[in-house]
Order: C-alpha cells, then structure tokens, then sequence
C-alpha cells in the first residue's frame, strides 16, 4: 500500500529573460512518514535544481489510486464515488475515492480512469475532474534501497 505525500519545494530560478524569481513546486513522492518523504523529495530534486531550496510544506495526499501515463504532461484529480447497495436496507451507500491520472487532456485523463477501472466489480461515478499542479511523482523503487 502507498503512503503519498504532497511536498511543496521552493527555489529561486533564473527565467529565460534573466528575471529571477522564487518558485514553490508541488511533487508527490510515495513515503512511510513525513521524514522519510522530506528526505526523498530532497534526493529527487537535487539533481535537478541548481542553488538552494527549501522544503516549505509536506501533507498527506489521501489517493486511492495513481495512473501513470508516460505521454501525458499533467496530473488530474480524480474524484469518485463507489456506489453499493446495503442489503438489509436496500438504501444506496456512496464511498469517497480519490484517484491522479496522469494524461495530456482532461477528455484524456478520464479515459484512461475508464480503461483502469474496467476490471473493477463496483459500480462508480466520476463527481469531479479537476487539474493539479503537479510537477512530478516519485512512487516508490526497490532500486532506492
């Protein structure tokens, strides 16, 4: 099972007409605790940011499910609702599920939702697609070991 953590990393960057400005990232790394995905964040992003940065924020991602798409530039929110029917009752009970696509399009992030949910026995309904700023997600490797 996947812990995500939401790290906000902020750094001064040079803009291409020679204006810096500081910046504060959004990255999702996979985790067991707050330490160990400070310490990852930081080892992700050091190759990549020249200069000093500062971790500014860490909170849980509370997500359900993540579908990697190598094509897509973006990340979309995905929440849904699990429908089942409880059987002494008869009422309809609807269960909260946060899932991340990642996918070029919004048209593009809830297929690729449809195509990942195919094998799936409940019965569901997509209540909102929103876009997130996330730069990037680190799932967890055994290579990191």
């Amino acid at each position: 099972m996947h812990n995500w953590f939401e790290c906000k990393v902020s750094y001064e960057k040079i803009l291409e007409n020679g204006i810096q400005k500081k910046l504060t990232e959004p990255y999702l790394v996979d985790a067991l605790s707050f330490t160990e995905a400070e310490a990852r964040i930081i080892a992700e992003i050091r190759p990549y940011i020249i200069g000093e940065f500062t971790i500014a924020d860490i909170k849980r991602a509370h997500l359900s499910e993540i579908f990697f798409n190598e094509n897509g530039n973006c990340f979309y929110r995905i929440k849904i609702f699990f429908i089942t029917s409880d059987e002494k009752s008869g009422a309809e009970k609807k269960t909260v599920a946060q899932m991340l696509v990642q996918a070029s399009t919004l048209k593009e992030a809830i297929s690729l939702l449809e195509e990942g949910m195919k094998g799936t026995m409940a019965d569901y309904i997509i209540a909102t697609v929103t876009e997130t700023a996330l730069i990037d997600v680190f799932p967890y490797t055994v290579q990191e070991q």
